[in-house]
């Protein structure tokens, strides 16, 4: 990568509560929103990009490739945890990316507190893990619609 690639620290869930609490200090609107993210597509991007327009600070927690196998199977991720970050971590709508192992964000939401918690549109505000943590902080939970056609278990059926 080029030295002019501007590329956003991927950390941990210590570190970004840290920053999550300095953000907020000084008066940021915190996003958060969370994925596998693998096999990035347009659908990924829509939501990353509607996310950042909700605040000042978009964190992207990332599940470990354990967590993506525990979830998805044994055949994924089809891409490695680092390329997921690495490829996340070039995108100007994300501002900071956070790994985490655990099946569900619930215990990074927890620690980031986030003004703002962000999914896609298969899921409703009632169903969005850690929902009710944002909401009952004051915080907001939004939905944003899915871009027909676009998921990563359809693309790699489509490649079979």
């Amino acid at each position: 990568m080029s030295d002019h690639t501007r590329r956003t620290p991927v950390i941990n869930s210590k570190d970004a509560a840290v920053l999550a609490c300095e953000l907020r200090k000084s008066g940021k609107i915190i996003v958060f929103t969370n994925g596998c993210f693998d096999l990035l597509h347009p659908g990924h991007l829509e939501i990353l990009e509607r996310s950042r327009e909700m605040g000042d600070f978009l964190f992207v927690g990332v599940n470990t490739d354990e967590s993506v196998a525990r979830l998805k199977g044994p055949l994924r991720p089809v891409q490695t945890l680092e390329s997921r970050t690495a490829i996340l971590s070039c995108l100007r709508s994300v501002d900071c990316v956070v790994p985490f192992s655990e099946d569900t964000p619930l215990e990074l939401i927890e620690e980031i507190l986030p003004d703002v918690l962000v999914k896609g549109g298969d899921y409703t505000v009632d169903k969005v893990v850690g929902g009710a943590v944002v909401l009952k902080n004051g915080g907001k939970v939004k939905i944003v619609p899915l871009i027909k056609g676009f998921s990563t278990t359809s693309t790699i059926e489509r490649s079979n």
